[in-house]
C-alpha cells in the first residue's frame, strides 16, 4: 500500500493519500484509495479518478490500480496528524464504524466518506 501511495502523491494535484484493502469477490482483495487534492480540480471527478488510476498504473504497473479511489475534502486524522487507517478500512468494506473515534481531529469527515462511498 506504501507504494501505491507514493505514486498517487507523485501526481502534481495530489495532497495526501491513503491506501487499504477490501474484500473483492474476483480477486479476494483490492486496492481502495482516499485522496485529497490540491485546491480544487477543473476536471470532472470520473476523468480525473481515472487519470489517477492510469498515473498508478504508469508509476507501478497496471496490476496496483486501485479498484476505487474516493475523492475526500480531508483524511480521518487524530489531533497529533496520523491518518486513522482502520477507520478508512471500516468504510471501504461498507461496515458501520464503532471504533473508538475519541482521538478524531474531525468526526464529520467520517459521516461525509461514508456518503461518498
Amino acid at each position: 500500500t506504501t507504494e501505491v501511495e507514493s505514486a498517487l502523491v507523485s501526481h502534481p494535484k495530489v495532497a495526501e493519500a491513503a491506501v487499504v484493502g477490501a474484500a473483492d469477490p474476483t480477486t479476494g482483495q483490492a486496492i481502495v484509495a482516499f485522496v485529497t487534492v490540491k485546491g480544487s480540480t477543473t476536471d470532472s471527478d470520473d476523468a480525473f479518478i481515472q487519470e489517477l488510476r492510469n498515473h498508478v498504473a504508469k508509476e507501478i504497473g497496471a496490476i496496483a490500480k486501485p479498484r476505487q479511489i474516493v475523492l475526500s475534502p480531508e483524511l480521518p486524522k487524530t489531533r497529533s496528524g496520523k491518518i486513522m487507517r482502520r477507520l478508512l478500512r471500516s468504510i471501504a468494506k461498507g461496515e458501520a464504524i464503532t471504533q473508538d473515534t475519541s482521538t478524531l481531529e474531525n468526526p464529520a469527515i467520517l459521516d461525509q466518506l461514508s456518503e461518498t462511498h
